[in-house]
């Protein structure tokens, strides 16, 4: 068997890309480079349209495989063993892993799924297939052939220089690299949606920047510890994340003192973006990112969006608009946020929460309310004063 620990990194929708193909595989190749940056000999090499990641027999392929699947562009990833690229060879090291596979798992039936990548090599697929499996089956005097339901598929990848063989094929969240395709805002709750919201444009090539509002002292360190660490899991699949600390309590004081009390959850969200914008051109982010979900509460109808979209000029994506709540939980479930969002630290939306928020405002409502206010004044002090908090993945 091989003296390193091999893995076979497939893209996903990288592979579709045409003429722009290399450079969404070279930056592919970066961020999986960046993934196992702390793992001592880690190589990774492109070629062919695969990537193989190369380890020494002590790192845990556990780790590898969890870090790996995690970067975004990656369909999926095998651990593999390298061999010859010629009959002998393939039947010998399918025959070992056969063996060595089988002392853990004790499968009972088998098939040999193989692919020609080398249209040179002087044996179709079909037949490398027959021969490499009827080897297995002598050199395996425990296991039958079953080509429709079988127990373990082995693949077997035949290439020009070397050839590999695996079992398992470990489904990464695919996507595109992330610094692909621009960057953007989030607005960072600490609630269940933002992270997931976050998670959602990353995979699709977006790098990421987050704004945090607290109301300190009515929200409490705590409460941002624990969005830091939101942030931090986040990172996992993003990369490194600046996060950006406003406090919105001056403004949040200034609209309960002069404006109605139905409309300040909706005048706090203005604000909300109009500082978002101010810290996302300052930072080169092309749009505003946030968790909303159409009708899940008051600040969020269709009606509550238009108006606060309205203070803004940068677009506001919300990946989550349209998705179920069941669903939200769920995916927030699978990239390990939720356990933290669902920690019981208050955050600045609860603070001054009107008894009867408005659900159907108008803008005229709005700019009479904030012509009470000095807007210009108030959103260039909390951009001042933001604090800016370095995540790294």
């Amino acid at each position: 068997m091989n003296e390193q620990n091999i893995y076979i990194v497939r893209c996903g929708e990288v592979a579709l890309k045409g003429t722009n193909k290399p450079y969404f595989e070279r930056v592919l190749v970066e961020r999986v480079k960046k993934s196992l940056k702390d793992i001592e000999n880690a190589t990774v090499k492109r070629l062919e349209g695969l990537i193989y990641v190369r380890t020494d027999k002590l790192t845990p392929e556990i780790d590898v495989i969890r870090r790996v699947s995690k970067v975004f562009g990656v369909a999926s990833i095998s651990p593999a063993i390298e061999c010859e690229s010629n009959l002998e060879s393939l039947c010998k090291v399918a025959v070992e892993y056969m063996n060595e596979f089988m002392e853990g798992n004790r499968p009972k039936t088998f098939k040999i799924k193989s692919k020609r990548a080398d249209k040179n090599f002087p044996t179709k697929s079909p037949e490398i297939a027959k021969i490499i499996g009827e080897c297995v089956l002598e050199g395996c005097k425990d296991l039958k052939v079953d080509v429709h339901n079988p127990e373990c598929v082995l693949f077997v990848d035949v290439r020009h220089d070397k050839s590999y063989i695996y079992q398992d094929k470990i489904k990464g969240f695919g996507g595109l690299p992330v610094g692909t395709n621009g960057k953007g805002l989030v607005l960072f709750s600490g609630g269940i949606d933002s992270p997931v919201a976050a998670f959602m444009m990353a995979k699709r090539g977006m790098t990421i920047e987050a704004v945090h509002y607290h109301s300190y002292p009515y929200t409490s360190q705590r409460a941002q510890e624990k969005v830091e660490e939101l942030v931090r899991i986040i990172s996992q699949y993003c990369g490194d994340v600046k996060l950006h600390v406003v406090n919105l309590l001056p403004i949040q004081e200034q609209i309960v003192e002069n404006c109605p009390e139905d409309q300040t959850t909706l005048l706090v969200r203005r604000f909300m973006m109009r500082i978002a914008e101010k810290i996302a051109k300052d930072n080169e982010c092309m749009m505003l990112i946030t968790g909303e979900n159409l009708g899940q509460v008051a600040s969020q109808t269709a009606e509550a969006l238009v108006v606060t979209d309205e203070t803004v000029k940068l677009p506001v994506m919300r990946p989550l608009i349209g998705m179920d709540k069941i669903d939200i939980m769920d995916m927030a479930h699978e990239i390990e946020t939720y356990e933290t969002s669902i920690l019981p630290y208050e955050d600045c939306c609860t603070v001054f929460l009107p008894k009867h928020p408005l659900t159907r405002p108008r803008s005229f409502q709005m700019v009479n309310s904030e012509s009470k206010l000095d807007v210009e004044k108030l959103v260039s002090d909390a951009v001042q004063s933001a604090e800016t908090v370095h995540i790294k993945e």
